[in-house]
C-alpha cells in the first residue's frame, strides 16, 4: 500500500518568508503526515519513508506501508553570503545543485544521485558523499540542522541555520545514514561552499602498492587534493582550488592531464563505470587509507585515497569482513546478495547498545523503515 501526501509548492523561497497560500499548503502537508505517523504508532503498523526511491537498493529489504515524502519540496532560504541553504526534503537534488551553480557554489560533498529522482532526504538518509569526501568532509559534516517527525509523530528540529547558531548540530547528525529509521525528515539546513576556481585532473600508470603509498604521501602535503582513485593500473587525482595553486600542484606532481577528468569523477560518484558493471555482489570496504592491498577474490576499485574500497566478488560474507575487521575495517554489501540477511557489517556490542537506545528514544515503537539497518533496529 502506498500513502502519498499532497505536494507543496515547490517554488524556491528567500529567507523573507512564504506567502499565505504556500503556508497553508505546508501546514496541511506536515500535519498529515504526523497524523499518519501516529496512527501508525498507535496501531504498531511499519511505514516505509521513502522519497525518490533512487537508493532502494542500500540496506536490508524495506517492509511496511509506503509514505511518499517527495512532495515536499522546495527551497525555505538560502543566503549565498552566509553559505547556507535550507530545502525541504523532497525537493530533487538536481534542482538545488542548479541554483547554487547560478551563485557559484555547491554542496562540497558531492552527493550521489543514482537517478534524477534523487532527493535532499535522501542525501541525508543515506549518507553517502562523493570523492571528496577525505579532503573536504562527509554529508554529517555539513549538515546545520534538520525538523523531523519522529516515531511518536512528533515534530523536532535540531541545529540551526547558520553556523553561529547550531544548538543541537550534532542530534540532527544522527540524522546522517540512519536511512529513515529515527525520523521522517521535513527539512535540511546545508552549508555550502564556493565552487573551485580551478580543477584538473592528474594520472599515473602505476601498481596498487605503489597508489596507497602516493595517495597517503600526498594527503599529507598541503596540496589542493580533492579526489584520489586507483583502478586498473591507472592511479588519478583531481586537484581543485585557485588557478595559481593547482598549476603549481600540477609542477610538483607531474603526471598526464585527463581532459576528461570532470566526466570520470562523475562517472565514479554516479557508479556509471564499467567496473560498476559486474553481476557480482558490489561490497563497499572502509579500511584505513594506507592498508596494503587485501588480495581479495574478485575486482577493486580504491576510493578516497584509499579508504573506500570497492570489491566486485563473489567470496561469501563471513570471508570477506573477516578480512577487512582483521586491519580495523568495516564491509557493506552495497548491491547484490540477499537483503534479508545482514548488510552492514555487525556492530560490536557497545555501539549495537547505542543504537538500540537511539532507536528507542526516536521511534519507540520500531515503526519507522523497520529493520532497514539492522534487523533489530
Amino acid at each position: 500500500m502506498r500513502c502519498t501526501f499532497m505536494r507543496a509548492n515547490s517554488r524556491s523561497q528567500r529567507s523573507s518568508g512564504f506567502d499565505a497560500t504556500e503556508l497553508m499548503g505546508v501546514a496541511d502537508w506536515s500535519e498529515r503526515l504526523v497524523e499518519r505517523i501516529r496512527e501508525a504508532n498507535a496501531l504498531g503498523t511499519p511505514l516505509r519513508i521513502t522519497g525518490g526511491d533512487t537508493k532502494h537498493f542500500l540496506g536490508r529489504q524495506p517492509r511496511g506501508e509506503q509514505v511518499d515524502v517527495s512532495g515536499h519540496t522546495g527551497v525555505l532560504s538560502y543566503e549565498p553570503t552566509e553559505l547556507v541553504v535550507t530545502v525541504r526534503a523532497g525537493t530533487p537534488i538536481a534542482e538545488v545543485q542548479a541554483m547554487l551553480n547560478g551563485s557559484g557554489q555547491c554542496l562540497a560533498f558531492e552527493p550521489p544521485d543514482f537517478g534524477s529522482a534523487a532527493t535532499i532526504g535522501g542525501i541525508v538518509a543515506s549518507g553517502l558523499s562523493g570523492p571528496c569526501r577525505p579532503y573536504l568532509g562527509s554529508v554529517r559534516d555539513f549538515v546545520l540542522g534538520v525538523t523531523c517527525v519522529n516515531g511518536s509523530g512528533e515534530w523536532l528540529h535540531f541545529g540551526g541555520q547558520v553556523m553561529k547558531n547550531v544548538a543541537g548540530y550534532d542530534v540532527s547528525r544522527l540524522m546522517v545514514g540512519a536511512m529513515g529509521t529515527l525520523g521522517a525528515i521535513l527539512d535540511v539546513s546545508f552549508k555550502v561552499l564556493p565552487v573551485p576556481e580551478a580543477e584538473q585532473t592528474r594520472v599515473y600508470e602505476v601498481s596498487e602498492d605503489i597508489a596507497i603509498a602516493k595517495m597517503n604521501e600526498w594527503a599529507a602535503q598541503p596540496l589542493p587534493l580533492s579526489a584520489a582513485c586507483y583502478l586498473t593500473n591507472e592511479l588519478r587525482i583531481r586537484l581543485s582550488g585557485t588557478e595559481a595553486g593547482v598549476a603549481a600542484a600540477v609542477r610538483d606532481l607531474g603526471g598526464a592531464q585527463d581532459p576528461a577528468g570532470s566526466l570520470f569523477w562523475r562517472a565514479l560518484r554516479e557508479q556509471q563505470l564499467p567496473f560498476f558493471e559486474s553481476t557480482d555482489v558490489l561490497w563497499r570496504l572502509a579500511v584505513p587509507p594506507a592498508t596494503p592491498p587485501l588480495g581479495l577474490p574478485g575486482d577493486t576499485l580504491l576510493d578516497w585515497g584509499g579508504a573506500q574500497r570497492w570489491l566486485s566478488s563473489r567470496q561469501g560474507d563471513e570471508a570477506i569482513r573477516a578480512a577487512v575487521q582483521a586491519v580495523g575495517g568495516h564491509a557493506t554489501r552495497f548491491r547484490g546478495g540477499d537483503r534479508s540477511l545482514s548488510v552492514f557489517h555487525p556492530l560490536a556490542p557497545g555501539l549495537a547498545t547505542l543504537h538500540r537506545n537511539l532507536k528507542n528514544a526516536f521511534d519507540p515503537a520500531g515503526i519507522l523503515n523497520p529493520g532497514r539497518l539492522y534487523e533489530e533496529i
